[in-house]
């Protein structure tokens, strides 16, 4: 997974150019994320890459996008509870803080997770886990990737 598509994640996946695409979606697009330390974790994309906050959308799209995170968190709830029986439960967060554009992530987590950072937002984790190579997204994730595209699929669109 290389190339000049992170430094224009909306754009490579309105060219269809963006690999990490699960799916589009009524508001953007389900991707799942480029570092996988707990195997799942997902993003929703608005498809308007100048779209800032939530707030910058009318109330229609506003609320499309809340239903898209919530039908992608279904689906990773509903992939990662199938594929592994210590799944506990999604974290959903719209934070903006770093990208400019308008995300929410997506995060599965585990019983398997460290003591002191089960119950604790996962930004708590250190730095190694987000740049490690065995956490990097590659074609280990074929099947998780399937599994949540699968359970997209399954579930009702807002249309």
């Amino acid at each position: 997974m290389t190339g000049d598509w992170r430094g224009d994640r909306i754009g490579a996946a309105l060219r269809g150019e963006n690999p990490t695409v699960l799916r589009r979606l009524e508001s953007g697009f389900a991707v799942i994320g480029d570092v996988q330390f707990l195997p799942g974790y997902s993003v929703l994309l608005i498809d308007e890459p100048s779209v800032q906050r939530l707030s910058d959308l009318p109330r229609a799209k506003r609320l499309a996008f809340l239903s898209d995170m919530d039908r992608l968190g279904e689906a990773v709830e509903r992939a990662c509870r199938q594929m592994d029986p210590d799944f506990r439960r999604v974290n959903l967060e719209i934070l903006g803080n770093t990208d400019p554009f308008l995300h929410a992530h997506v995060w599965p987590r585990f019983a398997w997770e460290p003591a002191e950072l089960v119950g604790k937002p996962v930004w708590l984790y250190p730095r190694e886990r987000w740049s490690a190579e065995q956490y990097r997204l590659g074609s280990q994730h074929e099947g998780l990737r399937d599994a949540i595209g699968s359970e997209l699929d399954r579930l009702p669109s807002t249309d």
